[in-house]
């Protein structure tokens, strides 16, 4: 009787949604398709749940991941030892110290992975030791974990892939986003896309909209609790008129073709952000934070500037003179584009996922 394919397991305990879930959704589906066997676990009412299960992947829902819990501990036990997977890979702090411990010191999981997403202070040391491999979405997120002591050979680099095709530019869209919002072909319109989190940094933004002439629109592309906080803001500072809110988007490459600048107002904690990349890919102009992770993808490219967060007369500055370049100039556009889809591609973050498996002896299923 033939064995069944390896069973790749992730774990997040956060209810959000953002880029770290979308980056789990996206492995998931990669695994899947080269014919792993996939799972996820999660909290039962997290976003992740529904969209994962609205895309045909296995969920299996927890109450919670509480560590102080003898009930979760129990529960999450019982299941991993049901499902009897060959990776575990965790995500947040809750579902690391959980299952990480509960896969490698009691289920015995030939490979267990933790994920470092962001760029914070390291608050545990000994939680970096249960696992096989540490992915991190950045260099710097790398030697922020060696500075911390744990040892570089337990660390990968896997920045979040991106679908290179998806997020290339489109006159079609670039019309039909411009037209929507009244974006006038002489306008420049800044945008950004994020979840509306404070350390995303949009209250910058609104700061140095302020600060432009008339003819810069700024756009504001995600949802989130902040929304309120930042119309109001917007409204007082007086460019309630020049800032758009366009809320949550299932499909935000058609937002990109639309921008002419990109203002990355990210401050703090950002592995590679997912929205920097996808900006870099449709050809913008970048005007960014000064924070390390984002210097990786920036190096590869010509057409940016950096800032310090909250900065607004040098934000003022940086804008104006990537207003300067010739906009949307096709051989710019195609020159920066290739150069991040060679090291932010989708098939270059699957490559490493399978190399590191290789390594650990765990291989995707043979063709029939």
């Amino acid at each position: 009787m033939p064995s069944l394919p390896p069973l790749i397991v992730h774990t997040e305990s956060s209810r959000a949604w953002g880029g770290q879930e979308i980056r789990i959704l996206t492995e998931l589906r990669e695994m899947r398709a080269l014919g792993f066997r996939v799972a996820l676990v999660v909290p039962a009412d997290s976003e992740l749940a529904r969209r994962a299960a609205a895309k045909g992947l296995p969920v299996h829902r927890l109450a919670s991941f509480n560590k102080f819990s003898p009930r979760s501990w129990h529960e999450l036990f019982r299941l991993l030892r049901t499902l009897r997977p060959a990776v575990v890979n965790t995500h947040s702090s809750e579902d690391s110290w959980m299952a990480g411990t509960l896969a490698r010191l009691y289920c015995r999981v030939p490979l267990v992975i933790r994920t470092r997403h962001v760029l914070v202070p390291v608050s545990s040391v000994l939680s970096y030791t249960l696992p096989h491999v540490i992915f991190t979405c950045s260099g710097a997120i790398a030697d922020q974990l060696t500075a911390s002591g744990i040892p570089p050979a337990k660390t990968v680099v896997l920045s979040t892939g991106n679908d290179v095709n998806r997020f290339l530019f489109s006159p079609e869209n670039q019309q039909a986003i411009r037209q929507r919002y009244n974006i006038g072909d002489q306008e420049i319109l800044v945008g950004n896309v994020g979840c509306l989190r404070h350390y995303k940094g949009h209250r910058f933004i609104l700061k140095t909209a302020a600060t432009m002439p008339e003819h810069y629109r700024f756009m504001i592309v995600g949802g989130g609790e902040g929304m309120s906080g930042l119309r109001a803001m917007a409204h007082d500072l007086g460019v309630e008129e020049r800032v758009i809110f366009a809320g949550h988007q299932e499909e935000p490459e058609h937002f990109f073709s639309a921008f002419d600048l990109c203002f990355f107002s990210s401050h703090a904690s950002e592995g590679v952000s997912q929205s920097l990349i996808q900006s870099l890919l449709n050809g913008l102009p970048v005007l960014a934070c000064r924070i390390p992770s984002s210097m990786e993808p920036l190096a590869l490219v010509e057409d940016y500037r950096l800032v310090d967060y909250d900065d607004v007369p040098a934000a003022r500055q940086g804008l104006a003179e990537l207003a300067l370049l010739p906009r949307r100039d096709p051989e710019r556009m195609a020159r920066q584009h290739q150069r991040i889809a060679d090291c932010y591609s989708l098939e270059n973050m699957v490559r490493i996922l399978l190399a590191t498996y290789a390594r650990h002896g765990i291989h995707p299923p043979r063709p029939e």
